[in-house]
C-alpha cells in the first residue's frame, strides 16, 4: 500500500508540473492538512464520548450483564468455549460496541478477545496458535485457531445499528442530513453479517467433518 500511495502522490505531482498546475497541488495538500487536524480534534471528541460510556457500562457490570444475556448467541458462533472463560466477555464487549458503530472503542476489547483465544489454545495443548503478549511466554503466533477466525469475520462484518463513525463525518463535511445514513447502513451491514454467519457456519461444518 505505501509503494502505491507514493506512486499515485508522484504521478499526481508530475501531472500537476506538465501541466501547469503545482501551485494548485500545494494549495490542495494544506488545505487537506488543515481538514485532517480538525477531523481528528472532531472524531476525538466523538469517540472520547462514547468510548467514556462504554468504560461506565462497564465499571457498573452493564457489559458483563449483557454478556450473560449474550450467551445464546455467543454459545451458538463459539460451541467449543467454555462458559464464564474470560473470552467470552470480550467478544461481546466488541460486539456491543461494533453494533454502536463504535469501530475504535471495539478495537481493545477485540485485541483483549484475541490474547483469550490464544491462551484457551494453550490450555489444550496447542501451542501452535500462542500469540505474543503476557502469559503467553512472548511467543510469536503461527497460526489462527476456528473461534479466532470466527471472532475476526464477525467483527470485520458487523451489524451496526448507530453508525457513529459515518454520521460524525458526514457532519464534519456539512452533510445535511448526516443520520440519513443510519438506514443503508443498516442494511448493508445486516447483509454482510448473514453471509459472515452462513460462511462460518459452512466452515465449521467442513472443519468438524
Amino acid at each position: 500500500m505505501n509503494y502505491l500511495w507514493a506512486f499515485m502522490v508522484l504521478i499526481g505531482v508530475v501531472f500537476a508540473a506538465f501541466n501547469g498546475n503545482l501551485p494548485a497541488v500545494t494549495e490542495a495538500a494544506l488545505n487537506s492538512a488543515k481538514e485532517a487536524v480538525t477531523l481528528c480534534i472532531t472524531m476525538m471528541g466523538v469517540m472520547s464520548f462514547w468510548v467514556g460510556l462504554m468504560k461506565i457500562a462497564e465499571k457498573t457490570g452493564i457489559i458483563e450483564g449483557l454478556s450473560r444475556k449474550m450467551n445464546p448467541i455467543l454459545h451458538f458462533f463459539f460451541p467449543e468455549i467454555p462458559k464464564g472463560h474470560p473470552a467470552n466477555e470480550y467478544i461481546a464487549t466488541n460486539m456491543i460496541a461494533n453494533v454502536f458503530g463504535l469501530g475504535w472503542a471495539a478495537t481493545p476489547a477485540g485485541l483483549k478477545a484475541m490474547e483469550e483465544l490464544a491462551k484457551l489454545e494453550e490450555e489444550r495443548g496447542n501451542p501452535e496458535y500462542l500469540c505474543e503478549g503476557k502469559g503467553t511466554g512472548e511467543k510469536s503466533g503461527r497460526a489462527a485457531s476456528n473461534e479466532m477466525c470466527t471472532f475476526l469475520i464477525l467483527n470485520i462484518s458487523s451489524l451496526q445499528l448507530i453508525p457513529v463513525n459515518m454520521i460524525a463525518y458526514r457532519q464534519q463535511y456539512g452533510s445535511v442530513n448526516p443520520v440519513a445514513i443510519v438506514g443503508p447502513a443498516i442494511a448493508a451491514t445486516a447483509v454482510s453479517t448473514l453471509a459472515a454467519v452462513v460462511f462460518c457456519k459452512i466452515m465449521d461444518g467442513k472443519i468438524n467433518n
